[in-house]
């Protein structure tokens, strides 16, 4: 379970504050895809930062499992995995040796991510790949071996900030099947993007960001019942023009 309260974070810029998250709240339960949803500079990212743990929130607080990003940041990390767009593998390493690595540093015990191992290997058809050094695998292999890592620790929580950013069709579909796959795990899990139209096909209910303010939430049904629109991207179209056209009279 993911419990995001009230956040608020400011950042100070050139002498301007500039308020990335407005005091944010959501929450997602296990088995629920949540996709938050918005252009670049919503906030997006730096929800998903303090969620983690990685940047402190000036007000309101995220739980992970009933556990606070604030105060007990390792219990937060141990429960959950981070897929990111920018997220990198270890060149010199195997794929067996970097996934054992991950494991071991989240304390899975030898012999349990041994076995874990095997399953993500099947589950993501890395088996063939498992003693190949990392720096010899292709952009979509090294994308397999990325989202095998998130769940090395079998967290209970995932974010996918930007899952699939840079990648065709073909490295998407790896993407979607993943999110099925934890969905069917039982996984809470937070997709962040601007890919809407993406997002509409993975994702049980939604939150709409803008200037890092939540403006609408639900299911697509009652979204499209709320806004009459059909899609993601007409609903964000319209609230822009309306913004637009607030400014414009003011």
């Amino acid at each position: 379970m993911i419990v995001v309260h009230e956040l608020l974070k400011r950042f100070r810029v050139g002498g301007e504050e500039i308020t990335a998250v407005d005091k944010l709240s959501f929450s997602v339960a296990p088995g629920e895809v949540y996709g938050l949803l918005g252009p670049n500079g919503a906030g997006k990212t730096t929800t998903v930062r303090m969620i983690v743990g990685l940047l402190k929130a000036d007000s309101g607080y995220a739980e992970v499992g009933g556990y606070r990003s604030s105060t007990e940041p390792d219990a937060v990390k141990s429960r959950l995995g981070l897929v990111s767009a920018s997220d990198g593998v270890y060149p010199w390493l195997s794929v067996r040796e970097m996934l054992l690595f991950f494991a071991d540093l989240y304390g899975v015990p030898h012999s349990v991510a041994v076995e874990r191992l095997k399953h993500l290997a099947d589950t993501f058809g890395l088996t063939p790949l498992l003693s190949r050094r990392c720096a010899s695998l292709s952009t979509g292999q090294k994308q397999r071996v990325i989202l095998a890592r998130g769940l090395i620790h079998d967290p209970p929580v995932m974010l996918l900030d930007e899952p699939t950013r840079g990648l065709d069709v073909i490295g998407s579909k790896v993407v979607f099947d993943y999110i099925a796959h934890l969905r069917d795990r039982d996984k809470a899990v937070i997709v962040c993007t601007h890919h809407l139209d993406e997002a509409q096909r993975l994702c049980d209910r939604f939150g709409l960001l803008h200037a890092g303010r939540l403006w609408r939430e639900g299911t697509i049904g009652e979204l499209q019942a709320s806004t009459g629109c059909e899609t993601l991207v007409d609903m964000f179209l319209g609230f822009l023009d309306r913004q637009e056209s607030a400014a414009s009279t003011t």
